[in-house]
């Protein structure tokens, strides 16, 4: 066997701590067992003695644990891709469009391998606007600048790029049906690109990743993920390089996460070949796992290009359309389709739809397919599930659908989102409080790299009801702390039909759990959002823990 998967069958009992085990069953302990990669007890330290006499025992010193955390909804390829070969722009990291500007104009006579000067993570609400083309063009006359906004479907290119993938001409994107290049009353591009036309440049530079460099960026993204206390993750739209990726990585060892692959239906025809093939849905291991599959008919709010019902307010990115309702990513015959074949062949879907008009575009295929092929427990889900106004939630509860909300968009976007869509929206944005209520299973999760993977954060928002700036998202949708963790733990655990092997502390449970700084049940929203990690076990075998001043 390997470093990862060798299994240390010795008895341990961890004693003297507060064990939020999440478990309907009882929801506080003292200890727990591990045995091989199980828990094999958990509830009262006298017990554990008693049942175990031959056990090693391990002090927690009076600290809190908690089940290992479920990042439902993210991208890790995606951000392999980014770690290894991209500049990072976010904020705090560039505190300004000038700084970004500096950076390029430093870099244009040394581009990347594939000749460009590249950079995800762009925040126009934090750095002030997006460059135009001229501030491009200035900083890097001779070579090709492409940006990805931090919300993944918006980029930014200078005159030489948009002139190499043939988009610079006015009419050059006539004819484009799920994006556009914004330009001026001349037809000359301002630099901004919408969704298909973004993926004109994004797409081949993101493909053009290299097997090895996706293998070591999954490696660093991963480091992250067992610091913030993340022992499982959905990978969103995952590529099949990715899913190969994993697979190495678990045959040698090196794979610190258990992987939930949620198939990419932007990869070409993979998930075609994967049904042609054969491969059912949750095949795999405790490790790499299909989950489901997935398309994107929705998007960004932050990046103004979600769908809705009614237009966008605040004041139009020079080149939008005024009105501007947002646009949808597939015809609605085609989406059906891929609906209704995956449906057949016994796959979950998974489909994005963020404002009400992109939600009601997903259920609609749902509701086609689940007609004419019922199926009571298909666990089909929206993902992102943002503005569930009371239509969307009757919807959601009919189909039982699951609402995959993207409670990090909350936090770090949530100042767009307000500006975009106007105060009196956010009752329906993320309404965990309602959500919860109705019975709607709603996991929480960050879309990383998009958001930050700390799911804390998304915790303080969904418990507090504020932004990252402390900006009010309605504060009636507001639900307690322990149903915040419900959300990235159980719950999580549900939307990937794994409850009964992870997301709870519970005997026959997989033994994978976080060692934190305080008490969740009974943190102020702030002390919440500042929760510390301090230890991350992945089957009973840590994989984290904090240095002396708990980084």
């Amino acid at each position: 066997m390997n470093a990862v998967t060798q299994v240390n069958f010795e008895p341990v009992i961890y004693v003297d701590g507060r064990v939020l085990t999440m478990a309907p069953s009882g929801m506080a302990a003292d200890a727990f067992v591990v045995i091989g990669d199980r828990f094999a007890f958990v509830g009262e330290a006298t017990e554990a003695r008693k049942r175990f006499p031959l056990a090693r025992e391990v002090s927690l010193q009076g600290r809190d644990v908690i089940p290992g955390l479920i990042e439902s909804h993210s991208h890790p390829d995606l951000e392999a891709n980014f770690v290894t070969e991209w500049a990072c722009f976010s904020y705090p990291k560039y505190r300004s469009k000038d700084e970004v500007l500096a950076y390029i104009a430093a870099n244009a006579d040394k581009p990347t391998a594939d000749g460009f000067v590249k950079g995800y993570g762009y925040d126009d609400v934090k750095l002030g606007g997006y460059p135009s083309l001229d501030e491009l063009d200035a900083a890097a006359p001779k070579t090709p600048v492409f940006i990805m906004r931090t919300d993944g479907h918006v980029g930014i290119a200078n005159s030489v790029a948009l002139k190499q993938c043939g988009l610079y001409a006015p009419g050059s994107d006539d004819g484009m049906k799920f994006g556009s290049v914004d330009r001026d009353a001349n037809g000359r591009p301002t630099g901004l690109l919408r969704e298909a036309a973004a993926e004109v440049l994004a797409a081949p530079l993101q493909d053009a990743v290299t097997y090895e460099n996706m293998k070591r960026g999954l490696k660093i993204v991963f480091e992250e993920y067992a610091r913030r206390g993340v022992t499982s993750v959905h990978n969103s739209l995952t590529t099949e390089i990715a899913y190969q990726a994993y697979q190495e990585l678990h045959r040698n060892g090196e794979l610190n996460i258990r992987v939930g692959a949620i198939l990419s239906g932007r990869d070409g025809d993979f998930i075609d070949r994967v049904i042609a093939s054969g491969t059912k849905n949750y095949f795999g291991n405790d490790f790499v796992r299909i989950i489901g599959v997935e398309w994107c008919p929705d998007c960004s709010t932050s990046g103004r290009t979600a769908a809705y019902h009614e237009p966008y307010v605040g004041k139009p990115i020079d080149g939008e359309p005024v009105p501007n309702y947002g646009i949808l990513l597939h015809d609605v015959d085609e989406f059906a389709d891929y609906v209704m074949r995956a449906h057949k062949a016994g796959f979950v879907v998974c489909a994005d739809g963020v404002g009400d008009r992109g939600i009601d575009f997903v259920l609609d295929g749902y509701e086609k397919a689940l007609t004419a092929l019922p199926k009571e427990d298909h666990r089909f889900r929206v993902e992102h599930c943002c503005y569930v106004t009371p239509k969307i939630l009757e919807r959601l509860k009919q189909l039982k659908v699951i609402a995959s909300s993207a409670t990090g968009f909350a936090y770090d976007l949530g100042d767009a989102y307000v500006r975009n869509r106007g105060a009196d929206a956010m009752k329906y944005m993320w309404p965990h409080r309602t959500l919860n209520d109705s019975g709607i299973v709603a996991p929480g999760h960050s879309d990383a790299p998009i958001c930050e993977v700390n799911p804390f954060r998304g915790m303080y928002s969904m418990v507090a009801r504020k932004t990252d700036t402390g900006t009010s998202l309605y504060e009636g949708e507001a639900i307690s702390n322990i149903e915040a963790l419900n959300c990235y733990t159980y719950l999580a655990a549900y939307s990937g039909r794994e409850e009964n092997a992870k997301g709870t502390i519970e005997a026959g449970k997989l033994a994978d759990f976080a060692i934190v700084d305080r008490d969740l049940s009974s943190a102020t929203a702030e002390e919440l959002r500042n929760t510390k990690v301090l230890a991350t076990y992945l089957g009973g075998r840590k994989i984290y823990e904090a240095d002396d001043k708990g980084r």
